[in-house]
């Protein structure tokens, strides 16, 4: 029972410092650096050029959509690997199911297609 006890002791303490560590080192860190506000330091880029325009620009769904299409299929894709590292150990059911899995991304695909969320130039 003692042992137990010594493993929450063990996970407590890394617990406690792993929270305790940064936020020590911000407070520190917050103290020591020079602090020095000018107005030029103040606006939102500090490379000397004065800001131009209205920062919130209205973009086209297309592009969004564009970018969460690769996002969703680059994301997708990286299941693939653990799959094919363990594919012996895992055998004709893990098969089938990768399968499905990439039928799936497909049927996607397909239908962002369809949709052409994927044509570039309509945009």
């Amino acid at each position: 029972m003692e042992h137990y006890a010594n493993q929450y002791v063990m996970v407590t303490v890394f617990l406690l410092v792993g929270i305790a560590f940064p936020v020590v080192v911000l407070w520190v860190g917050k103290r020591l650096r020079p602090r020095s506000p000018t107005p030029e330091k103040e606006i939102a880029y500090e490379s000397g050029n004065d800001p131009q325009g209205d920062g919130q620009i209205r973009f086209n769904v297309r592009y969004y959509l564009y970018a969460l299409m690769f996002v969703v299929f680059d994301v997708e894709t990286v299941f693939l690997y653990p799959w094919a590292v363990a594919y012996k150990k895992l055998g004709l059911f893990a098969l089938a199911e990768m399968m499905i899995f990439i039928g799936m991304l497909l049927i996607g695909l397909i239908y962002a297609w369809r949709k052409k969320v994927l044509q570039w130039n309509s945009i």
